[in-house]
């Protein structure tokens, strides 16, 4: 059948970005009886409805879709169309296109054709009893970041579907000298969220090409897996099934979800089905028609625009409601402008009010949004997202890639910003404030997927530092983060001193870069447990997470100390923490120093040296006493980290 030129619809410019679809039909919405297809296309002059027996098909057959309201078409195919394949034909006048549906739910490889999928098919056995594990306020998460292949592909991981979904899934796997991997290493760590980097179809590897790598910061679908981490790209189902599986399996280990997701711009903006069926519509331009690159990408999305704005928060919802997402990481979250992160926080809080928001609160270069629009750090107060706080990360470790230190790393001078971020950089004072008005608000790292890594950064700011030395850093960087107020995040494997041998941007640098290295659990055990301790004692104890910044003011005390030390008393009554004072201290200092603890009575160390976790530990080395016995002193070894009760 040839394509039929239905009538015209005239939608003047302003017109255009004043319309909007309230209706949660877009894409094909399937049935065994028949299957509703529905598009935004307002500008088209004609559209159709390509069906296709398969991905290889050259020839299909169209159906006319009629104009329906707000600027969508509309036809109802009758018949089980259940694994057709389809693409929508628009008609502009001058040029015919042939595009991907922006909502297509299942795609072929290398997303060439949506597909009609039976999505009840593709729930693993138990999916309706999927259950998310509990969490009461935010700052109780502990986020762990991983890339879906890095995490397993390494061939002393013992995973035997390597850097796939349903590797991610298996239980009972072993590396070297017996340690545990995969899901069993993170439930032995201890961290509650597991952070994926983008899993949405993305279009910089070709998935039938096993050894092709990307970070995957390049989205092409956004409503479906990626298939490169599926066993089965060829097959659209497999990928929905292997996700909700990995999720499945996570969610029994004690575990949520957070996806890495990227809504300022498009892999690509000509080939971008958006741009097919909407000229000029999804994508900022400048007064020349210029795509605005605030992405660093060569292109931004219009999200204030309304139906992008549906786009994101349609596809957001999806994730939730049909894969049991427990949260999102935005990415360069400030090019997305600050009425629709409100709507996505509100709109996705009433589908699930314990999911984790939270992102980057800076853009990539100069955007085409309004600066008073953009989501940058301090307009998200009262609104329930996090925001990274790179002026804390850059203060414990220094500059990312340089060689310039932070207070870890010995620089000297900054105390006041280790401060701030000890207080989830609320304002605690006249004199300590920050962009956050809640503690929930603050996400604190010390290191992520971009640039080197903590140790690899360590060895180039610290070049000439005994290993000894430089293991110390790395472990009072992540003590601090990790006893500090807010929402800690780590880059997954920053637990096994993860190396990329220097490589500051790894996005496509491959296996033999960005692995995890199994056999660093075994050689660095000591830091592994390190790590393991201080988030025991972190999720042991609530003075640790408090949730609202009248309380942080109210129970977190800090007390004078000498340079290159920071430390504070936190009030365990409070905070409904059994123990009835917390002291932490962070000694930056390449000596030991002696520090007087604020109250007389039994103190008990429980973090010392490179020893963490909740149980006592051996304070003989530590603590000294005057000589008349009323003032007790501590001994804070040299680059290290030390939590005392009483």
């Amino acid at each position: 059948m040839g394509l039929e030129v239905c009538p015209v619809v005239a939608v003047g410019g302003q017109e255009l970005f004043e319309l909007y679809y309230p209706g949660d039909d877009l894409g094909a919405v399937y049935s065994r009886d028949s299957t509703a297809f529905r598009v935004f296309a307002p500008t088209a002059l004609g559209v159709s409805v390509m069906l296709y027996s398969s991905a290889q098909s050259a020839k299909g057959w169209d159906v006319s879709m009629s104009p329906d309201c707000d600027g969508t078409w509309l036809a109802v195919v009758c018949g089980n169309l259940a694994g057709l394949c389809y693409t929508y034909r628009v008609f502009h006048g001058g040029s015919v296109k042939e595009a991907v549906d922006p909502y297509a739910r299942a795609l072929t490889v290398n997303g060439g054709r949506s597909v009609v999928v039976d999505l009840a098919s593709t729930d693993p056995e138990g999916w309706a009893d999927d259950v998310r594990p509990p969490l009461a306020a935010p700052t109780d998460a502990v986020v762990y970041e991983a890339h879906v292949r890095d995490f397993s592909i390494s061939p002393d991981s013992g995973i035997r579907r390597r850097g796939k979904y349903l590797g991610m899934s298996e239980r009972g796997t072993r590396g070297p000298a017996g340690v545990h991997t995969g899901v069993d290493h993170l439930v032995e760590l201890g961290i509650t969220h597991v952070h994926l980097l983008p899993i949405q179809d993305f279009a910089s590897v070709d998935e039938r090409l096993p050894n092709e790598y990307n970070w995957g910061y390049d989205p092409f679908h956004f409503f479906v897996p990626e298939g490169s981490y599926s066993t089965d790209p060829e097959h659209a189902p497999t990928r929905i099934t292997e996700v909700k599986q990995m999720i499945q399996a996570l969610h029994r280990a004690g575990l949520r979800v957070v996806l890495d997701v990227v809504y300022n711009h498009t892999y690509s903006t000509e080939e971008s089905p958006l741009q097919m069926i909407v000229p000029g519509y999804y994508h900022r331009t400048d007064a020349a028609g210029m795509f605005t690159n605030g992405s660093g990408c060569g292109n931004e999305l219009a999200t204030e625009r309304p139906m992008v704005r549906k786009l994101i928060i349609d596809s957001l919802k999806y994730w939730v409601q049909e894969y049991h997402v427990d949260g999102f990481r935005f990415d360069l979250m400030a090019l997305i402008d600050c009425d629709t992160m409100r709507e996505i926080a509100c709109e996705l809080r009433t589908v699930e009010p314990s999911l984790l928001l939270y992102g980057e609160p800076w853009a990539g270069g100069p955007s085409g949004l309004c600066h008073t629009r953009m989501f940058t750090a301090g307009k998200q107060r009262s609104m329930g997202i996090g925001m990274f706080n790179d002026s804390f990360r850059n203060a414990i470790k220094g500059d990312n890639d340089g060689s310039r230190p932070g207070f870890a790393t010995g620089a000297a001078g900054c105390e006041r910003e280790i401060a701030k971020g000890v207080v989830a950089s609320i304002h605690y004072s006249d004199g300590l404030s920050g962009f956050a008005q809640e503690p929930g608000e603050c996400v604190n790292y010390v290191s992520c997927h971009d640039n080197l890594t903590l140790w690899d950064k360590i060895a180039r700011s610290n070049a000439f530092n005994s290993r000894g030395d430089r293991i110390n850093m790395d472990l009072l960087a992540q003590a601090i983060v990790l006893t500090s107020q807010g929402i800690p995040f780590l880059e997954g494997g920053a637990e096994l001193l993860r190396t990329k041998g220097g490589n500051h941007n790894s996005y496509r640098a491959g296996d033999k870069v960005n692995q995890f290295e199994w056999l660093r659990k075994h050689e660095f055990r000591e830091v592994f447990d390190y790590h393991r301790g201080l988030i025991e004692l972190r999720r042991a104890h609530p003075a640790f997470r408090m949730t609202d910044s009248e309380q942080v003011r109210s129970a977190l005390k800090f007390i004078p100390g000498p340079p290159k030390v920071v430390m504070f008393e936190l009030d365990g009554n409070e905070c409904g923490d059994e123990w009835g004072s917390i002291v932490v201290i962070y000694n930056a200092n390449r000596h030991d120093v002696e520090i007087a603890l604020p109250t007389q009575g039994e103190w008990i160390i429980v973090v010392a040296g490179r020893q963490a976790g909740t149980v006592p530990l051996d304070d003989a080395a530590y603590t000294v006493k005057h000589e008349n016995g009323d003032d007790a002193r501590v001994r804070v070894p040299a680059i290290s980290a030390m939590v005392l009760h009483s």
